[in-house]
């Protein structure tokens, strides 16, 4: 009877394991860089794939900012114990395409695993940026952005300007920040976030100005800046003479931290800035009513404005993990582009919708209606075809050139340096850096 019990205990046991291996979720790991709400939001979206099956469990890690989480990404694959998935900012694309072997391309992940893919259903300018030559696309788009310009209402309104109307060109940004600043409206016209990739990268795209050779570094390794040219020349001494006068505020190296506080408490009345700060500005500023607008422009320079060009971040896939663990990679993907979980993204944050579905739900949803000025980003960075110049810009270890970028800017507002030598300068040593990173990955 004891034998009897005991087998019948073993049959039982070994039929348990059985079922829980035949059940048991394969895991993918997702090194992040997105701390506070939005990290929260993007748990909440690998939450909603966990529950939409049974097969695979995605587990979200945050791993701080950006450059961080690149660096540990890279750490972790020399030593062969790398996330399955790893989001990237804009400025890592150039690296991660450089880093042979480390990288498993998203069109070919796909493929691989009988998973839906069609590029055409993402928006022209994202596509572009993360393709390679042959038009294939590297890593999975997911919080994409483009700057834009926010204005305080009240402030117009108090200076005598139609507080419907927004500055279309740079000549009517300066002819208004003068009207607000002599007026007493407010201290300050305007200010700026990200001065490298609000006032030069997305300068030069969007009056179709080459930033770099071979095709803004598309082409290869070989590439040298070129975005010393005429207008951005001609902005920077812009910049320059609107600071001595008292129309334009710095607002701080790389992100340009100390700018949102500027139009937050009212001290400049214009601020541009990533599309993705909306939400931010949204909280911040509930004590006046906020505009909407697109980047300006130099009419003289051009007639029609190119798109303006992408920031945020994609998710690439790395080599090293089993069939299982890119079933589910694939799988997450796909959930991923769906339009619902995109538009829910999209309008929850200020990131761009990046297929042309979402947008279309949010447009049948009414949302765009619902919330005025929610769409400038989407028209601004689709409108016309992107050109070789317009399509978004790929270098190696371009944080170090746009911290090159930065230091000679506040050269040039120190009054050590002309435009002209400022950005000669930056070019310099940005090209430098490119070869260094040639040398690296040749």
């Amino acid at each position: 009877m004891v034998h009897i019990k005991v087998a019948a205990g073993l049959l039982s046991l070994t039929a348990a394991l059985i079922s829980s291996t035949a059940y048991a979720q394969t895991e993918v790991t997702w090194w992040h860089a997105m701390g506070a709400e939005l990290g929260e939001r993007l748990e909440a979206i690998a939450a909603g794939f966990n529950a939409s099956q049974s097969d695979y469990v995605v587990t979200p890690v945050f791993k701080g900012t950006y450059p961080e989480t690149l660096t540990a990404a890279i750490a972790a694959f020399r030593a062969n114990e790398q996330p399955a998935i790893v989001q990237v900012f804009e400025v890592g694309t150039g690296t991660m395409m450089a880093a042979k072997g480390a990288v498993y391309p998203v069109h070919k992940l796909m493929t691989d695993n009988g998973e839906p893919w069609d590029p055409s259903g993402f928006l022209a300018p994202v596509v572009g940026y993360y393709s390679d030559t042959e038009g294939n696309i590297l890593s999975m788009p997911f919080n994409s952005s483009t700057p834009i310009m926010y204005y305080n209402k009240d402030v117009f309104e108090k200076a005598g300007l139609d507080p419907e109307v927004a500055p279309r060109t740079w000549a009517e940004v300066e002819e208004f920040s003068r009207k607000i600043v002599e007026s007493g409206a407010a201290p300050c016209g305007f200010t700026s976030g990200w001065i490298s990739w609000v006032q030069l990268e997305n300068l030069s795209a969007i009056h179709d100005a080459p930033y770099g050779t071979l095709e803004n570094g598309f082409g290869g390794l070989g590439t040298e800046f070129t975005f010393n040219g005429d207008v951005q020349v001609k902005h920077w001494e812009n910049l320059k003479k609107w600071a001595d006068a008292g129309l334009y505020q710095y607002g701080g190296p790389v992100g340009g931290n100390d700018a949102p506080p500027k139009f937050y408490a009212q001290e400049c009345a214009i601020y541009t800035n990533s599309s993705a700060s909306r939400a931010g500005v949204i909280l911040n500023s509930k004590d006046f009513r906020v505009g909407f607008a697109p980047l300006p422009y130099y009419d003289d320079v051009i007639a029609e404005p190119k798109n303006s060009i992408i920031g945020g971040a994609t998710l690439w896939t790395l080599n090293g993990h089993s069939p299982e663990v890119y079933a589910g990679v694939a799988k997450f993907f796909t959930y991923l582009s769906k339009p619902e979980v995109q538009a829910g993204w999209h309008q929850a944050t200020g990131y761009l919708p990046i297929t042309n579905a979402a947008y279309e739900l949010g447009q049948s949803q009414g949302y765009y209606e619902a919330t005025p000025g929610s769409d400038i980003a989407i028209k601004q960075i689709t409108r016309g075809e992107p050109s070789a110049n317009s399509k978004g810009i790929r270098f190696g270890n371009l944080t170090q050139v746009r911290d090159a970028i930065d230091a000679e800017f506040e050269a040039l507002l120190a009054g050590s340096k002309t435009a002209k030598q400022a950005l000669d300068a930056a070019v310099e040593r940005g090209n430098q850096i490119l070869r260094d990173f040639e040398a690296a990955n040749s």
